[in-house]
């Protein structure tokens, strides 16, 4: 007789510390601990990139949750594991010096699904702990924390999140204990080559600086992240960047169903029109005020915005311009892409006779020449101005691939609606 099994969530976040671990590694060593369990089967892993303002976010901003199948006799074997493995968790971050963001995980497993608002508040808002908490415990999922229990918000969106058909995928590669810390031996010609031979791998390299982009710049465990359209695309650019000579070689790597490149994070793109001279402020930062749908709005880029920045700073009153961006805590919209839509006069002129330009005589008269007093109908002339010397995507402008969130969408995989 066939036996009945079980389909079970489990999610975990918040492990890492500024200086110390990450919450890709610790999630690596807890399958490896469940895949002692007999017949228990590894469904698929997922990476959730999260709201980039919250509070109390992690290096990353990203939670992990795998989807795991166990005999239904398991499932006290499958729950004994995970307190183990997590009890030896707690007791390596106690040993942590002490930081402003200390570490302080949650493992949910979960034998139901899960609201999927749980993972839309967290990636587009700031979700209160207290209401998380109530909402997980109310749902009888099985939960292990740190006292503070933060990594409860996190643990439960990743668990929440449906990938939709369009998904992307990440693979990462993890170093030797020895490696930690010392500088990582990935060599940027053959990051070139591996997009180059595999074009379903993207946001690997960054053209604008000619750098890559694949290796974090923190003391963590990571050695590098390929992100691209599938399972088979990362991974064999995977197996041929381990076997170039020189290379640093991955201790350990797992492939990632992630929203990364998704723009869930974005509720769509608004519209208005500039309603100031743009104000360029220390380092850079530029910053306009709109309006649109009756509301004023400051509009905020980044000097890192490459393209966005330059091309905020270049509007002016009159303009109508559409965007993309989050709304920050203080209110402001820091932007991820800007286009203009329409262009206000540049430029204003009266129309020119005899060499010079001709006059008015007032209000509601006919302009005149002032050399041979020739008259004309009252009228302007102007600039028909577009934004020059910058990059755009079908009038769109974008940062940087090195400077973009892991959760937006390049314009080149589709154009903002």
């Amino acid at each position: 007789m066939k036996k009945s099994n079980l389909t079970v969530r489990i999610g975990l976040d918040d492990t890492d510390h500024p200086d110390f671990g990450c919450t890709t590694y610790s999630f690596e060593e807890l399958m490896g601990r469940l895949n002692e369990i007999k017949e228990l089967k590894i469904i698929e892993r997922r990476l959730v990139r999260l709201w980039p303002y919250a509070s109390r976010r992690t290096r990353g901003n990203g939670a992990l949750s795998a989807v795991v199948e166990i005999p239904l006799d398991s499932k006290s074997n499958l729950l004994a594991c995970c307190k183990s493995w997590f009890d030896d968790l707690l007791s390596e971050i106690a040993s942590y010096p002490d930081a402003e963001n200390n570490p302080s995980p949650a493992l949910l497993v979960s034998f139901d699904a899960t609201p999927s608002d749980w993972y839309w508040e967290a990636v587009r808002g700031e979700v209160s702990l207290d209401d998380r908490i109530k909402e997980v415990t109310d749902s009888k999922i099985f939960v292990l924390s740190h006292e503070d229990q933060w990594g409860v918000i996190g643990a439960s969106a990743a668990i929440s999140w449906m990938p939709p058909g369009n998904h992307s995928w990440e693979l990462i590669g993890w170093r030797a204990d020895e490696k930690i810390g010392t500088e990582r031996t990935i060599s940027k010609k053959s990051i070139d080559e591996m997009s180059r031979l595999f074009p379903d791998t993207f946001m690997n390299r960054d053209p604008t600086s000619d750098k890559g982009i694949i290796s974090p710049r923190t003391p963590c465990p990571v050695l590098y992240g390929i992100r691209g359209a599938n399972k088979s695309a990362v991974e064999s650019a995977n197996s041929w960047i381990q076997g170039v000579e020189g290379n640093e070689r991955c201790f350990k790597w797992s492939s990632h169903i992630t929203n990364q490149l998704s723009d869930d994070h974005l509720e769509g793109t608004s519209s208005g029109t500039v309603i100031s001279k743009p104000e360029v402020m220390k380092g850079a930062h530029a910053t306009v005020k709109v309006i649109s749908d009756q509301e004023g709005l400051n509009l905020v880029a980044f000097n890192e915005g490459g393209n966005v920045n330059k091309l905020l700073r270049q509007l002016m009153p009159g303009d109508r311009i559409s965007w993309m961006g989050l709304r920050s805590p203080d209110g402001s919209i820091h932007l991820e892409r800007l286009k203009l839509d329409s262009a206000s006069p540049r430029n204003l002129s009266r129309p020119e006779c005899c060499g010079i330009s001709m006059r008015s005589k007032g209000r509601g008269q006919d302009l005149y020449c002032d050399k041979c007093r020739r008259k004309a109908e009252k009228s302007w002339i102007f600039d028909q101005w577009s934004p020059v010397g910058l990059d755009l995507v079908e009038g769109w402008s974008q940062p940087t691939p090195s400077n973009r969130r892991h959760l937006s969408m390049p314009l080149e995989h589709g154009i903002p609606m």
